[in-house]
């Protein structure tokens, strides 16, 4: 690795100025071979992590027999729209980033790109949370279901979600702009916390404090109201007379389920163990699957096994056939 380069003026007392600061983006491999293959595999993850959210989107807005409060957080707002925009703050740069040599990207530039990306990584944490709320309402409270998640808590719900993700990514951000780079300056692919711990050569006790107890707050929180919710809807659903109603019900706390065990799995991996140089490989592993992959699943997860869904995707391709036939 080289050296940091500087664009600022030294500060006082011989501390360079560290907005300053450039990174190198290192990238995956140097082998053109494996570059172009990695190029392929991300470009074509990428395209269909948007094509998937932003389709899930507009197909849950075509359907008005659909417009409840749990296909309201699966996506507007809420879960589909950001994960679109979960991998659109990394994916792109990174993309671009694959045939220049070197690639460098400023202080600020790394911090903002860690800062929306942390953003909406605790504002998606805080809506599976919100999400599994739901489900248990709509399992075993049906009757009281529209009047309990109502059109306007739903709305206020992701707002204070937006609200909370962005300001604990605030309050790491600040931490982060105090410190300090003087030494190694190599970026594995994006601007991630870990690395820039890692790499920097003044006192990070504060932020690795700040990073881990807001790691606990979003973390532990939000798998705790999960496991309360689903802890009482098998329960219910035992003691629902209906096979189908049953396995409709069974069906959609699994997807949700597979999608909160993938994005806290790898999510937490990287935040609530201390970071190392000997760490980033398997850190920069599970960034990977957190930032390209679980975007690209959940909205298989959410609708491969959901009627509703599967029932809209009917009926859209039943009025296209009937308007090719009458046109």
């Amino acid at each position: 690795m080289g050296s940091v380069e500087w664009d600022g003026k030294t500060r006082a007392g011989g501390r360079n100025n560290t907005t300053g600061t450039k990174f190198i983006l290192l990238g995956f491999s140097d082998s053109p071979k494996l570059k172009i293959g990695l190029f392929s595999v991300f470009l074509g993850t990428y395209l269909l992590t948007v094509a998937w959210n932003l389709g899930f989107i507009i197909l849950i807005r075509m359907d008005s027999s659909i417009h409840t409060p749990m296909y309201f957080f699966l996506s507007s707002l809420s879960l589909s729209f950001l994960d679109f925009c979960y991998v659109t703050s990394t994916t792109p740069k990174m993309l671009s980033d694959f045939f220049r040599k070197p690639e460098f990207i400023s202080f600020m530039g790394c911090t903002m790109q860690y800062f929306f990306f942390a953003s909406l990584g605790l504002t998606e944490c805080c809506l599976l949370a919100a999400k599994a709320y739901d489900g248990y309402v709509a399992v075993c409270n049906p009757l009281l279901y529209t009047g309990i998640m109502s059109p306007t808590l739903c709305v206020q719900v992701v707002v204070g979600v937006y609200i909370v993700g962005f300001s604990g990514s605030l309050i790491q951000l600040c931490a982060l702009l105090q410190l300090h780079f003087c030494g190694p300056n190599g970026i594995n692919h994006f601007c991630d916390l870990p690395q820039l711990l890692v790499l920097s050569c003044s006192e990070t006790f504060l932020l690795q404090m700040i990073k881990f107890l807001i790691g606990v707050i979003f973390g532990v929180a939000s798998v705790l109201i999960i496991v309360i919710s689903y802890g009482y809807i098998p329960a219910t659903i035992l003691k629902i007379s209906s096979v189908e109603g049953r396995a409709k019900d069974f069906n959609t706390c699994a997807s949700h389920l597979a999608a909160v065990t993938f994005f806290f799995g790898s999510e937490l991996f990287v935040r609530m163990h201390p970071s190392t140089d000997h760490s980033l490989g398997y850190d920069k592993m599970a960034s990977v699957f957190y930032t390209v992959v679980i975007p690209m699943l959940n909205p298989l997860t959410y609708s491969l096994r959901n009627k509703e869904i599967k029932d809209t995707l009917k009926w859209c391709k039943k009025k296209r056939m009937f308007s090719h036939c009458h046109s």
